[in-house]
């Protein structure tokens, strides 16, 4: 285990899930749902739902990954038609482990997939423990300009990093009618993100404006 290793975190909601973990050793991704890919050393596993008790909202396991296939839902669940045909990452996975103490969520913080490191899974005692200090950045401003009539849209850039998986950084990108606007924690091209949000909301509506203007339709991004 290396402190840069990645560990994706997915939601399990039903006891039949949870034994197929245990037993036959697999997660399944719809294909196209985990936004910034399926790369990871490690798969945690948040737990959501009656059937866990005392559990529930937490990460209480993890698990190594040793492989990756694609099948058909039908494929992997045979006893349930619905949707058939749609196709589901197959993560396979090594024996369950337990965490050091179940990873909470005080914040009642709502998500698909977390993607972290293993040297904030190992130490964290609650969600927001696994979020870096940019990730945390980008989250807030998103929220508020979103809050302010803004659409931004949250994307992740691949980096390259050593070892087979790249690294992933968080960014806003906000379309405008004469090219897009990007906001970024880092020391990149764009505007900085600074602990001020005040001052990065109003340096981002200054870029802007600059550049036109915002547009409010859903437009891809390249």
């Amino acid at each position: 285990m290396h402190p840069e290793d990645q560990v994706l975190v997915g939601v399990v909601k039903r006891k039949k899930d949870f034994d197929i973990l245990r037993t036959q050793q697999w997660y399944r991704i719809p294909k196209g749902k985990a936004p910034k890919g399926i790369y990871a050393d490690y798969l945690a596993f948040f737990l959501s739902g009656k059937p866990f008790k005392d559990l529930n909202h937490t990460i209480p396991y993890y698990a190594k990954r040793t492989g990756l296939e694609l099948h058909r839902r039908i494929d992997l669940l045979p006893d349930e038609t619905k949707n058939a045909n749609a196709e589901y990452h197959k993560l396979q996975i090594a024996e369950l482990r337990a965490t050091r103490q179940p990873i909470t969520n005080p914040s009642k913080r709502r998500f698909a997939f977390i993607y972290t490191t293993w040297d904030r899974f190992v130490h964290a005692k609650t969600l927001d423990d696994l979020y870096s200090r940019a990730d945390h950045l980008v989250d807030r401003l998103y929220y508020a300009l979103r809050d302010s009539g803004f659409k931004p849209r949250r994307q992740w850039e691949l980096t390259a990093r050593q070892g087979v998986y790249p690294a992933q950084r968080a960014n806003l990108k906000l379309l405008c009618e004469n090219g897009t606007v990007t906001a970024t924690p880092y020391a990149d091209d764009g505007v900085h993100i600074q602990d001020d949000l005040q001052q990065s909301i109003h340096e981002i509506k200054h870029h802007v404006r600059q550049k036109g203007g915002p547009i409010f339709v859903n437009i891809p991004l390249e």
